[in-house]
């Protein structure tokens, strides 16, 4: 009996890496009901708009001046320029979400590349870049974002830009930490003893290893940078309107608060349980690329 258990478990092939973390991940059910529901989203966000009877920006002329009420036709209502909400908030779904990833990527590229030269080279590029991400921890962020957003009334490209570069500093000092305690270990001395450059050892030796913290960075951007783009833009400093976002039509909304508070109840739920997904979604990634035990 112990000798079959002993050639049974010596005859199974080992999981791999990828597999045992996507059945760690598996065990999160908060992780995989915030997938499931980003993924759900992602769909409706890309799709709704090609099969919506209406455009974003059309109007129903008999219903201009006041929000509409839902009905069969406009199932969350009008606006007061007589626009399907729900072609609206599905529409400014797809620009919300697509500024927040876009920004996300920037700021971990971003990110990363600091805190990789700051972690490999330590000394005073360490100093000179970590000071500097010092400096960008130390301003606000949403004010300075306003400034600029002010000076430059930025469409959906600069917008991503101004997110991405004043996000990335958490990752940065990850990225560095990472690359800072994975410089001595035996396989990055066994490649440098091989001839390998600092640019190789960075890039194709050590990054790969750090890769799965990196995601979990990355991924938890995305929440932030939906966050502040739609706090831009519920402020009227981001994308303007007719363009619609989940943020400017909150905004667009509040005026009209008191009498038609379906207007404002979608894009908020939307922002909050996107961002709340993108959470434990972060919070599962990193449990299962990083398992404690």
């Amino acid at each position: 009996m112990v000798d079959s258990t002993i050639e049974a478990i010596a005859t199974t092939p080992p999981q791999s890496y990828g597999r045992r973390a996507l059945k760690r991940f598996l065990k999160r059910p908060m992780a995989v009901l915030g997938l499931a529901f980003l993924v759900l989203l992602a769909l409706i966000v890309i799709f709704g708009p090609l099969i919506s009877p209406y455009s974003f920006d059309g109007q129903d002329f008999s219903l201009i001046g006041s929000p509409g009420p839902m009905t069969a036709e406009h199932w969350l209502g009008t606006d007061e320029l007589g626009r399907d909400a729900l072609t609206r908030l599905i529409y400014g779904g797809r620009v919300s979400l697509a500024v927040g990833l876009a920004g996300a990527i920037i700021s971990t590229l971003v990110g990363t590349v600091v805190g990789a030269f700051a972690g490999f080279y330590r000394g005073w590029t360490d100093t000179l870049l970590m000071r500097f991400t010092d400096v960008m921890l130390s301003i606000p962020t949403l004010p300075l974002v306003l400034l600029l957003s002010g000076l430059f009334r930025p469409g959906p490209v600069l917008l991503v830009a101004i997110v991405g570069t004043l996000i990335w500093m958490g990752t940065a000092r990850l990225v560095r930490s990472q690359f800072m305690a994975l410089r001595e270990r035996e396989f990055v001395e066994a490649a440098r003893a091989l001839g390998a450059g600092g640019f190789r050892l960075m890039f194709r030796h050590i990054l790969p290893t750090a890769i799965g913290p990196i995601t979990v960075a990355a991924t938890l951007a995305v929440g932030s940078a939906i966050m502040l783009e739609s706090a831009l833009s519920f402020l009227g400093f981001g994308i303007q309107p007719p363009v619609p976002t989940w943020g400017n039509l909150l905004n667009s909304a509040s005026s009209w608060l008191s009498v038609a508070p379906w207007l404002a109840i979608p894009p908020g739920l939307c922002i909050l349980f996107t961002v709340l997904s993108v959470n434990f979604l972060g919070d599962g990634l990193r449990d299962a690329l990083e398992p404690k035990e």
